[in-house]
């Protein structure tokens, strides 16, 4: 277990960092965390270099406190022409109840290498990564433009992974997490380890700081996994109904109404398993998950059906990411709720 001061190196107060929600956050939100003490985070998986320096000029613009951006670590695929025309004969219902064209996107994702080099560039406090590894190249380029390196890990064996190529802290991410998985060594089932028991483990294993995420709601919350060892809590889902996040009203009604028993593990909306909110679409391609090409070719494929699904207002349609804590999600501006946590977890502490 390692003595370093997490908060200390990254400069914030508490130990609160806002979860990078790739398509969900905004650097209002992001912005409002890190001003009230804790980390915001811009997921930036899906934003192209430009939109990176477009989000992080924004966030800077409202405070100039400390915070983190992520990554996806990904390679460009280059699927043949007949594995892609399978997927969208899969998905052709869905394409016509909307009206959409039947044709492959433009592109199936970022180039991560600009992506990458945009990172550089930006030089926020903490840079963050999931989906895959960084080569200890890469984390030495990251530390010589200031960045603190935290990697994703859904294992222990994946924590030690990250701490091998010098990563600075790992967020390790329990299955009750809303979302995608990290999972990048293991299989998907074996991966399957619940906050406590992961947080618990990593901070024996590890001789660099852990950060827990994973249905974590509450100042309650946060405390348990410091009793475990972490030095932070990520938490998603509690700020994903801020007023400050870009989820549409049909997402936000949708987490408003449900509970934890109302969450599933899917492949179906992107080809990666992630957890979400069970609904019609979830349902409809439930029997398909086997087939269905990986991340980002299914993500791409079904991305004008997600658009024209949150544009007609229409959950069922919706890839409605949620943790198993949803239940306990509270609607507060996002400053307030990082002062609410942060008591509760004083309280907590006391107790």
């Amino acid at each position: 277990m390692t003595t370093t001061n997490l908060l200390q190196r990254l400069g914030i107060a508490l130990p609160i960092f806002q979860a990078p929600m790739t398509g969900s956050d905004t650097p209002a939100l992001a912005a409002a965390v890190s001003a009230a003490g804790g980390l915001g985070q811009l997921g930036c998986g899906m934003r192209s270099p430009q939109a990176m320096r477009d989000a992080a000029a924004a966030l800077r613009a409202a405070t100039d406190k400390p915070f983190g951006m992520n990554l996806f670590v990904l390679s460009t695929p280059a699927p043949d022409d007949a594995t892609v025309q399978a997927a969208l004969a899969r998905l052709a219902p869905l394409y016509q109840y909307f009206n959409l064209p039947l044709q492959p996107p433009a592109r199936w994702c970022e180039d991560f290498d600009a992506q990458f080099q945009a990172l550089l560039e930006l030089r926020p406090a903490l840079a963050s990564f999931t989906f895959g590894i960084l080569s200890r190249g890469q984390v030495a380029q990251l530390h010589a433009a200031g960045c603190l390196v935290m990697g994703t890990a859904t294992t222990v064996a994946e924590a030690l992974a990250w701490q091998g190529v010098g990563a600075d802290v790992v967020c390790a991410s329990g299955v009750e997490g809303g979302g995608h998985r990290g999972t990048f060594l293991s299989d998907w089932e074996a991966s399957h380890i619940g906050t406590l028991a992961l947080v618990s483990a990593c901070a024996d294993a590890l001789t660099i700081p852990v950060v827990a995420a994973g249905a974590i709601m509450d100042g309650r919350g946060i405390a348990a996994v410091r009793t475990l060892g972490a030095q932070a809590a990520q938490l998603g889902t509690a700020f994903l109904v801020c007023p400050e996040s870009a989820i549409g009203p049909a997402y936000r009604a949708a987490l408003a109404r449900a509970g934890g028993s109302d969450t599933r593990l899917t492949r179906s909306f992107s080809g990666r398993w992630a957890r979400g909110i069970d609904n019609a679409m979830m349902r409809t391609l439930a029997p398909l998950q086997d087939a269905i090409p990986a991340y980002p070719i299914q993500n791409a494929l079904m991305g004008p059906v997600r658009r024209a699904a949150a544009q007609a207002g229409d959950a069922e349609h919706i890839a409605l990411w949620a943790g198993q804590g949803v239940g306990a999600a509270r609607a507060l501006p996002a400053a307030q709720l990082v002062q609410v946590l942060a008591q509760e977890w004083r309280a907590a502490r006391a107790a």
